[in-house]
């Protein structure tokens, strides 16, 4: 006898954790076919309040949330030496009404609070086994596993990341392209608080950013040349603590880098369509870019939200071919311009340029000194598609009066 499930979440990272997750809320069985995960992930992530309160709603942000810090203020400071440099900015999440952006919040404790509710969640069936097939059969998804188990499907949620077996048997294909950037990763202690604040140098090489960790801590995503990693990676701790120091113009004070740390090459992927027939992507299996501007989970959390939605909104899995169109259409739009977004300050950052440096300060100055434009960026970062609802505070009002006046 063939199990059958409402919907099938092939991946077993946070994307595909959280997926699991919300399909089971929903009432719906979910095969969660996973194997587990690397247990070595040194990363943080920054969540936005909208992904907080998709946690929150899952079960799992209590879990977390002493292990998580802030994020007040996040800064942007030009650390380049070129002839166009932008002045600093920042945004400060008391200028919209919130407390905070978010919270950063360690990859390792999340994934454990996150996989601890899906063991006690009973419609969730645990699959530790890779995808080998999957098909569409009469309605539902036939699917193959590594350890020769077939189970049928009404739908398929696919995050099993960059080289997707499910996206793959989908037929969807992707676009791929590299930078000449690696990513290190680590943790730090200072001397001096950090007071809820994030700072995002840019430099020549990329962009150099700190995030806040509780207490006296923070984590750093720091953007190199790839030949000069193992160098790094080399030095002495007092060595590589100076040079930590010196980058972030010792804003903290002295630093202690913490053992291990990592190094993560730098690229961009994005697919062709974000849904076919009953396979919607999620996560990396559909988008990835380089990690600025607090994007990458978030984006992959508003995948989860938007593909749950949409099935729900034609009548369930049974019906969840109906909303591929729609779930396509919609993630479109918002991935694409981040992704454009993103690809385009890093690569103004590398360039030597002068028309691109000029972008780059130009835009930023922009930003911090236009009030009304800084208000429309913060929004917009933490809620896509706000534009639509309220584009500037009073234009709606201002509009209608308008209209009165000339008698329309």
């Amino acid at each position: 006898m063939v199990d059958e499930f409402d919907i099938a979440v092939i991946g077993g990272g946070l994307a595909g954790t959280m997926a699991a997750l919300a399909a089971a809320a929903e009432g719906w069985s979910v095969a969660f076919v996973a194997p587990p995960p690397p247990g070595n992930d040194l990363r943080t992530t920054a969540l936005m309040t909208e992904s907080i309160d998709l946690l929150s709603r899952l079960g799992v942000w209590d879990e977390v949330r002493a292990e998580s810090a802030a994020l007040s203020t996040m800064r942007i400071l030009d650390g380049t030496k070129r002839l166009f440099r932008a002045p600093p900015v920042s945004f400060q999440s008391s200028e919209i009404g919130l407390s905070a952006f978010g919270y950063n919040i360690p990859n390792a404790p999340l994934m454990k609070a996150a996989s601890a509710q899906v063991e006690a969640t009973d419609a969730i069936t645990r699959i530790p086994h890779a995808l080998v097939d999957a098909v569409e059969d009469g309605g539902r998804m036939k699917l193959t596993i590594a350890d020769g188990t077939v189970l049928l499907a009404r739908a398929v949620l696919a995050a099993d990341g960059r080289k997707s077996k499910a996206r793959d048997c989908a037929g969807i294909k992707v676009r791929t392209w590299t930078y000449r950037q690696t990513a290190m990763v680590m943790n730090f202690a200072h001397r001096l608080p950090h007071n809820n604040i994030s700072t995002e140098f840019h430099t020549e090489a990329g962009p150099f950013t700190q995030v806040p960790l509780p207490g006296n801590r923070s984590s750093l995503v720091w953007a190199m040349d790839p030949d000069e990693v193992a160098g790094v990676m080399k030095l002495e701790r007092a060595d590589l603590n100076a040079r930590v120091e010196g980058r972030m113009s010792s804003i903290l004070g002295a630093v202690e880098v913490e053992d291990g740390f990592q190094a993560w090459p730098m690229s961009s992927m994005i697919a062709h369509n974000f849904a076919s027939g009953r396979t919607f992507l999620i996560g990396e299996t559909g988008h990835a870019f380089p990690p600025i501007g607090a994007q990458g989970l978030n984006l992959s959390l508003r995948d989860v939200e938007m593909a749950i939605g949409r099935i729900r909104d034609v009548g369930g899995p049974e019906k969840a071919d109906a909303a591929a169109l729609s779930y396509d259409r919609a993630r479109r739009t918002d991935v694409s311009s981040r992704t454009f977004g993103v690809d385009l300050l890093n690569r103004t950052l590398l360039t030597s340029l002068l028309p691109a440096q000029m972008l780059r300060a130009g835009g930023l100055a922009a930003i911090g000194g236009i009030k009304p434009l800084k208000l429309f960026a913060m929004r917009e970062g933490m809620t896509p598609g706000w534009r639509k609802r309220s584009v500037l505070p009073g234009l709606a009002d201002m509009a209608a009066g308008l209209r009165e006046k000339v008698g329309r």
